[in-house]
């Protein structure tokens, strides 16, 4: 059965692609070949080769179903029971690790709440301290204008009387 690809010549820029594409077509056509004639081109000692290939074929699409679950959260119908069984741990663990981490939020959550709740009766008492503060040096300014109103007074009664001005007097330097 003779195998019949296409023959396309492409200039490209640089020998590296060309090789790329090269290995690329030559694949695809290995390829088609084991599938229309079940037959393989190895020999004995490129066997573990293919097991090599198949292998990682199958882990890749392991990976590829994996990523589904990850990316989507769908296909989980054609999971069997351990892998369903692995997924089920891992979101158990999943919402341990959460639940953990919010009750650690909200612990430090409430501990800066409490920190700012003093913080502000502190700054409320400062700031009382500050009105009260000029309210009592002007109680104390008055105090001490009325004092000396008051010593000014007893003292002007103690003052003997013929030191003080008579205004019903005369003045006797002026003259008529």
């Amino acid at each position: 059965m003779p195998l019949h690809t296409p023959h396309i010549l492409i200039n490209f820029p640089s020998p590296s692609s060309t090789l790329k594409v090269f290995l690329l077509v030559l694949v695809d056509m290995l390829d088609q070949y084991h599938k229309l004639s079940g037959k393989r081109l190895w020999d004995a000692k490129h066997e573990h080769l293919d097991n090599e290939i198949n292998r990682i074929k199958k882990e890749n699409d392991s990976m590829q179903i994996q990523l589904r679950l990850h990316l989507k959260g769908e296909d989980i119908s054609n999971l069997n029971y351990k892998e369903l069984m692995v997924l089920e741990e891992a979101l158990e663990n999943g919402i341990t690790t959460l639940k953990a981490k919010q009750m650690e939020f909200v612990r430090m959550m409430r501990k800066h709440n409490e920190m700012r709740e003093e913080e502000n009766q502190n700054l409320l008492f400062k700031l009382r301290q500050m009105h009260l503060d000029p309210m009592d040096d002007n109680v104390m300014e008055a105090q001490g204008v009325y004092d000396q109103q008051v010593a000014d007074y007893e003292a002007q009664q103690q003052m003997p009387f013929a030191f003080r001005v008579q205004p019903m007097q005369p003045n006797l330097q002026e003259r008529f």
